[in-house]
């Protein structure tokens, strides 16, 4: 049992660690005008178009109101926001050629981060959290 609460706090450091990290590398490349969370929403944004349900659904907001993101990242330059023209309802989201140069240089930093890793390793440890994710949800859910 407690090996269980180990992985599960493990798993909680290496986030914080992560997040930390990103923290670093915008204070490294100038980006100032942007946090860690926004960056981690910027970067899941990515090269595609999405609705704000969209992300909050993938849990891309990390917990933070992300509405209040969206707009500072909009403030900032690095995403646009459009409403649906099908449904007045929906907002889309997309990023900026500032929001591309800024997704282009985290992903690099990323690979890196990935490279330092066996690919089997990175697979195995997905799984197993998708697994732990899924046994968690069950005993809320269920």
């Amino acid at each position: 049992m407690s090996r269980y609460v180990e992985s599960l706090a493990l798993a909680d450091r290496v986030y914080r660690l992560f997040m930390e990290s990103v923290k670093f590398e915008l204070k490294r490349l100038s980006a100032n005008d942007i946090n860690n969370v926004q960056a981690i929403i910027l970067y899941n944004i990515g090269e595609e178009r999405m609705t704000i349900g969209e992300l909050v659904q993938r849990k891309y907001y990390l917990g933070s109101n992300i509405t209040y993101n969206l707009h500072k990242m909009v403030d900032s330059g690095y995403i646009n926001i459009a409403q649906a023209e099908y449904d007045k309802r929906a907002s889309y989201v997309s990023l900026t050629e500032k929001g591309a140069e800024l997704y282009k240089k985290l992903d690099l930093v990323f690979q890196k981060h990935l490279d330092a890793i066996k690919k089997d390793e990175i697979e195995d440890f997905s799984g197993i959290l998708k697994q732990m994710e899924l046994s968690i949800a069950k005993n809320i859910y269920h």
